[in-house]
């Protein structure tokens, strides 16, 4: 069954949550749209961009599970007293997709050197958007950023509906949402030895009313083998088990 483009997801997975007021509340990566839903079916999910979300916890934003697409949003809520100590749960790689059958004749990550290409990618402050300013920089190919027109976006879903509808020649996003859109996106080959360390985090959100017992059985579930058979059919990796 084809997969729902990430951004559109958000809306389908609030729509299948019961309207019960203690389904749990669980805030996640954009990345992460297609799979959490198959591990817990029954709690209501935000799907976003994980800096967006972390801000939106720090403001008091009802979240009992906070799941980021890298270390940093989850270890600063720890920092600040707003979560449990976060733990790693899945990893994953980037890939750059053009649109299907590559039009543009971009053939590999190096064909971003001609120029003059519509590029998109996630913004700075994004995991999607550090991830590929890092891939860049070890390719010695961050020229690419200013030789190209760029566009930037709030979350990894927003690049990929980008190149899967026309509105860019290609785009910088993970993996596993390469593998939604096989029908109109064309994944090109990344160096093994370029790939940032992709970790995602999870942890337990501390807040007056939080489901922490919740929380932590999802989060449970989420590393046991169960999650992580579900993690790796979908496309993830996975971190060794603790």
């Amino acid at each position: 069954m084809k997969r729902l483009l990430p951004i559109a997801a958000t809306a389908a997975a609030l729509l299948a949550v019961p309207t019960t007021a203690s389904a749990l509340n669980v805030y996640a990566a954009t990345s992460l749209t297609n799979v959490m839903p198959e591990i817990k079916r029954d709690a209501r999910y935000s799907f976003g961009g994980s800096n967006t979300l972390q801000l939106q916890i720090e403001r008091g934003a009802p979240a009992d599970l906070f799941l980021s697409a890298e270390p940093n949003e989850a270890q600063a809520l720890y920092r600040e007293g707003r979560c449990e100590r976060p733990v790693t749960f899945a990893t994953n790689r980037l890939v750059l997709i053009v649109r299907k059958g590559d039009p543009k004749g971009i053939g590999s990550i190096y064909g971003l050197r001609r120029g003059g290409l519509n590029l998109s990618i996630g913004n700075a402050s994004v995991p999607i958007g550090d991830y590929t300013r890092r891939l860049l920089r070890r390719l010695r190919l961050s020229s690419a950023l200013t030789t190209n027109k760029v566009s930037q976006q709030s979350n990894v879903g927003q690049v990929l509906s980008q190149v899967a509808f026309g509105a860019a020649d290609a785009g910088f996003v993970y993996t596993t949402d390469a593998r939604t859109q096989t029908d109109r996106v064309t994944p090109l080959f990344v160096p093994k030895w370029a790939q940032p360390a992709v970790r995602y985090q999870g942890c337990v959100v501390k807040r007056d009313g939080s489901d922490s017992a919740g929380a932590q059985a999802l989060l449970n579930d989420i590393r046991s083998g169960r999650g992580r058979g579900l993690l790796k059919r979908f496309g993830f990796g996975l971190p060794p088990k603790a």
